[in-house]
C-alpha cells in the first residue's frame, strides 16, 4: 500500500492573512461607527464643529453630515464582509477607507483631531487589505 501524503499548509501565512483581514474588518467597522456618529452631529446640530474661514473647500455642514453617515453605513456593512473574507468586500473596502480618507481630508478644518485620526485608521485598513494576496486568504475561517 501506498500512501499519499499532502504537504502541509503554511499555517504561518495564513494565520497573517486572517488577522490581517480581521484588524481590517474591525478597524473599517470602528471607521463606520465614528463616521455615522459624526453625520448624526452634523445633520442634528452643526454648530458643533469649527468653521473656519477663507478654507478653500468650504461646504455645508449637514450636508457633510450626510456625508459621513452614509459613509459610514456602508464601511459598516462592508467590514462585515471583511469578516466573512469576501472577495467583494477586499474591493469594497479599499475603495471605502479610500472615500473616507478623502471625505475628512476636505472636512479637516471643521474637526481636525478627529479628521486626523480617521484618516489614519482608514490609511491601516488599505495597508491591511492590499498588503494580503488573494491567493493567502482563501479558506481562513
Amino acid at each position: 500500500m501506498t500512501a499519499t501524503h499532502s504537504q502541509p499548509a503554511d499555517t504561518t501565512k495564513q494565520a497573517w492573512a486572517g488577522g490581517l483581514t480581521i484588524f481590517a474588518g474591525i478597524m473599517l467597522m470602528l471607521v463606520g461607527v465614528l463616521g455615522i456618529c459624526r453625520g448624526i452631529m452634523g445633520i442634528a446640530k452643526d454648530d458643533i464643529f469649527v468653521t473656519t474661514r477663507n478654507y478653500i473647500f468650504q461646504f455645508d455642514l449637514t450636508g457633510w453630515g450626510w456625508v459621513h453617515l452614509v459613509l459610514g453605513v456602508v464601511a459598516v456593512i462592508v467590514s462585515f464582509g471583511l469578516l466573512q473574507t469576501a472577495t467583494w468586500a477586499r474591493v469594497g473596502g479599499v475603495v471605502i477607507a479610500g472615500l473616507v480618507i478623502i471625505a475628512n481630508f476636505l472636512s479637516l478644518p471643521y474637526y481636525p483631531l478627529w479628521s486626523v485620526v480617521l484618516i489614519a485608521i482608514s490609511g491601516f485598513v488599505i495597508w491591511a487589505l492590499c498588503v494580503v494576496r488573494r491567493d493567502e486568504s482563501d479558506g481562513l475561517f
